[in-house]
């Protein structure tokens, strides 16, 4: 009888969510932190976040997870069906150390419990994605953009346009959505949802967030987009069970996001780990942000087509700057010396501000990513050799670096983690419980 109930409650918030997607079959997601490791969370979404992480896990493995008893994660778990963020769904994968026996029943997050949606804003391109509860990505949607400088008022309109899109591919309505998470270049405060500067925005001190969230009428978080593309490496990607590392993006402009203790740091302001804006050269090139001698004056788009027009006599009146890239890399391979020159001079900076991440925060992997990956001579092996040389003796090994071209949308994906974490935190969170 008490079974049946359950059941019925089950089926009954099944209808009023109306979208399970049942056939996505649970990978998990978010950070796979160890036992203890989120002790000032409420239990209960300690439990989900491990039940989320995993994708399909028993309760038994749950309490090992969290460090409860089995008796903590039953009561638990029970609420969770009871609201229905997560169901059973058969049984699991189980590890080794569970032992053999009647097979337990899984838990996983039900995806359809809540939707968020992650936007890209920058300067070739904006994309978006919806994200279901459980992590998968149901519709996405991208658009080109010019590279200048936008009002804020065509900002909000491309936001919004952007967002409608992915809901289309979706097949979903903004009623359906939990949260927004939002990705700006620039410098941006993340715990005020402010962009202080940004370069693809004509305005300056922008209280974006709060803006969007009345244009769209749902929550918004905003945040550096390098912070972002970290957040899909904790969330999606290689960084799942890696308690510290460090992202550094190359695109038009030089990003960097950096994970300790599993967590995004950003500083006490929440605009830290502008590695693209850290000094190399005394009054040296000028910067996009107005200063001179920034890393990436010399490292980023920009930066390679200026050194282009330069010492083979194009300019961007003449050609596109995506074009005068692809031009310049091609002579490169090509064995032209000026452009293998531009590549070299360019590399040898990278590798400066790399020994510089590895000198200050000793990370046990660097990712490098965007679209810039492409061009391997900013990778090459005598440009990870320079950033060892440069590094301490006490670094003489220096950390694992890895690259990982990732297309537009991972980026989007990072600020849909952003809202999902924003979300988990509102229904599950101190905050939510009243502790």
């Amino acid at each position: 009888r008490h079974y049946l109930c359950r059941r019925l409650k089950k089926m009954a918030v099944d209808v009023l969510l109306r979208r399970d997607l049942p056939n996505l079959a649970p990978t998990g997601c978010g950070p796979l932190t160890p036992p203890l490791s989120s002790s000032i969370k409420p239990l209960r979404q300690q439990v989900f976040e491990a039940i989320r992480a995993a994708g399909s896990i028993a309760r038994v493995d749950v309490a090992r997870k969290v460090g409860i008893s089995p008796g903590s994660v039953t009561a638990i778990t029970s609420e969770l069906i009871d609201t229905g963020l997560i169901r059973e769904t058969g049984s699991p994968q189980r590890d080794a150390e569970s032992g053999r026996g009647r097979p337990p029943v899984a838990l996983s997050v039900r995806p359809g419990a809540r939707f968020v949606a992650g936007i890209k804003l920058s300067s070739p391109s904006h994309s978006a994605v919806i994200v279901d509860f459980a992590g998968n990505r149901i519709g996405e949607a991208s658009a080109p953009r010019a590279h200048a400088r936008h009002s804020t008022a065509d900002i909000l309109t491309e936001t919004a346009d952007m967002l409608d899109a992915a809901l289309r591919a979706a097949r979903l309505g903004r009623d359906d959505l939990a949260a927004v998470g939002l990705g700006v270049p620039g410098f941006v405060d993340a715990d005020r949802g402010r962009i202080q500067w940004s370069p693809i925005m004509a305005d300056t001190d922008v209280p974006l967030a709060e803006m969007v969230a009345e244009r769209i009428g749902k929550p918004v978080s905003v945040d550096n987009d390098a912070n972002l593309l970290t957040m899909a490496e904790l969330w999606f990607g290689a960084g799942r069970a890696l308690p510290d590392f460090a992202v550094v993006t190359i695109e038009h402009g030089v990003g960097m996001g950096l994970v300790v203790n599993h967590e995004i740091y950003r500083g006490a302001g929440g605009m830290g780990m502008e590695l693209g804006h850290t000094k190399v050269h005394l009054d040296g090139a000028l910067c996009r942000c107005g200063q001179r001698g920034c890393l990436e004056a010399y490292v980023a788009d920009y930066a390679l087509v200026r050194e282009a027009s330069t010492a083979l006599n194009w300019t961007s009146a003449e050609r596109e700057p995506q074009i005068i890239l692809e031009s310049l890399f091609s002579h490169a391979k090509a064995g032209n010396a000026a452009a293998r020159s531009i590549f070299h001079r360019a590399g040898r900076f990278l590798a400066l501000g790399l020994a510089n991440v590895v000198t200050l925060f000793d990370p046990g992997l660097i990712i490098l990513s965007g679209a810039r990956m492409r061009y391997d001579y900013l990778y090459a092996r005598d440009v990870l050799a320079e950033m060892t040389s440069l590094s301490p003796a006490t670094h003489a090994k220096g950390p694992r670096v890895e690259t990982h071209a990732w297309g537009d949308m991972i980026w989007a994906q990072g600020a849909a983690a952003l809202a999902l974490a924003a979300v988990t935190d509102d229904l599950l969170g101190a905050q939510a419980t009243g502790k």
